[in-house]
């Protein structure tokens, strides 16, 4: 029996790769939902290749222009927020592979996890900025999260079989980003078109100056700590430059467990909206005796401060890592507008988890104001 796949943030990296990955096995997959905030014309381009049940853009003004393609082809359109966080609901919907950017997941996952749906969760910023409350409502109404992280997703595949096996710790691997082993001094001056060149891994925009930043790794330190029940000490962070090693797992015998493969999203993917099976694919081969030689190195703190903000955040708790992503969130999209430099980045982010208040045990409520008032300080300090 088919799977029913619905996409929240179709026309975006991951969504695309998912597309590909479900034409590449529709005696598996049907698509039922795809949704864009802004990217009408892809959306449809989409829909009319896939044929789901229904679409979803945000965008409330690129609603008539969606409706007039689509309507035809008896595809429902829906626009909005609204839309957004209630299209889930459907019956026909086995897993919800959540792919939209940012604090926006958010919702829509929480919605998603009260229907009680399989959750694909490439959207790292939901258990970020609500991983206590994530993690309750999981259990609470049974839907389970399959990380589509390349790191969590290692990480959850090496847990595999060990269910009896308590972690010593775990190991995210990070390739260290486009200025891996530069100084600050040689940073002053970075412009977002250097930035967005990973060296490894084709992404977003969001994500790449993320890695950049290795903000990156800091919300998947605090996104593993949630997925995997860990504590600070047991989330070690590596720089592995080649990204072969996509992560690893140390258990209490002293033995380690890694995942390995070729730096390609539609693995992790595929592995999610597979799970609990593997699926045959002609993707291309990793080969030991192309990598003569895999390295590591400890990751630098001093020059790149916003996974030293991360653990903070982590370890303070409460709305602390709201802030942390809310933050982040205003001082990524003005450095892709040139409105604040790449190492002001950082002190920007700082600066808000100084000054908003601190909720040690926030509601869903408390989370939503926090990044409300989060959001409108960081403005001010661009």
């Amino acid at each position: 029996m088919k799977k029913g796949i619905a996409i929240l943030g179709s026309t975006g990296s991951i969504g695309i790769q998912a597309l590909e990955v479900i034409s590449d096995n529709n005696d598996l997959f049907d698509v039922e939902v795809l949704t864009a905030n802004e990217n009408s014309q892809l959306l449809i381009k989409q829909a009319k290749l896939h044929n789901p049940n229904s679409v979803v853009i945000v965008n409330e003004n690129k609603y008539d222009e969606v409706y007039s393609a689509l309507n035809p082809l008896n595809i429902k359109v829906y626009s909005g927020k609204n839309s957004l966080e209630q299209i889930i609901e459907s019956e026909k919907i086995d897993v919800v592979l959540t792919a939209v950017v940012g604090y926006s997941g958010l919702i829509p996952t929480i919605n998603a996890i009260k229907n009680g749906k399989k959750i694909a969760l490439a959207n790292k910023e939901t258990l970020v900025v609500a991983g206590e409350l994530i993690t309750r409502l999981s259990l609470e109404y049974g839907a389970e999260i399959i990380p589509v992280d390349s790191e969590h997703s290692a990480i959850f595949q090496c847990l595999v079989g060990e269910e009896k096996n308590p972690i010593e710790k775990i190991i995210l691997t990070a390739s260290g980003g486009p200025f891996r082993g530069q100084t600050r001094e040689e940073l002053i001056s970075i412009t977002k078109e250097q930035a967005l060149k990973h060296p490894n891994w084709s992404m977003g925009a969001k994500i790449t100056i993320d890695s950049a930043t290795l903000m990156n790794k800091g919300l998947e330190v605090i996104e593993a700590k949630w997925l995997f029940n860990l504590t600070k000490k047991q989330i070690d962070v590596v720089v592995h430059p080649q990204s072969i090693i996509h992560s690893a797992i140390q258990f209490e015998d002293g033995s380690i467990k890694a995942q390995l493969g070729l730096p390609d999203m539609k693995l992790p993917i595929q592995y999610a909206l597979g799970f609990p099976y593997r699926i045959k694919n002609k993707f291309k081969r990793f080969n030991f005796l192309d990598f003569s030689k895999l390295t590591f190195e400890e990751p630098d703190l001093k020059t790149f401060k916003n996974l030293a903000l991360a653990y903070k955040a982590m370890e303070s708790g409460g709305n602390a890592p709201c802030i942390l992503n809310a933050a982040n969130e205003v001082a990524v999209n003005a450095f892709l507008k040139n409105e604040i430099a790449f190492l002001k980045m950082p002190d920007l982010i700082d600066n808000c988890l100084e000054k908003i208040n601190f909720v040690k045990n926030p509601t869903l409520e408390d989370y939503i104001e926090t990044d409300r008032q989060t959001r409108i300080l960081a403005k001010t300090l661009i």
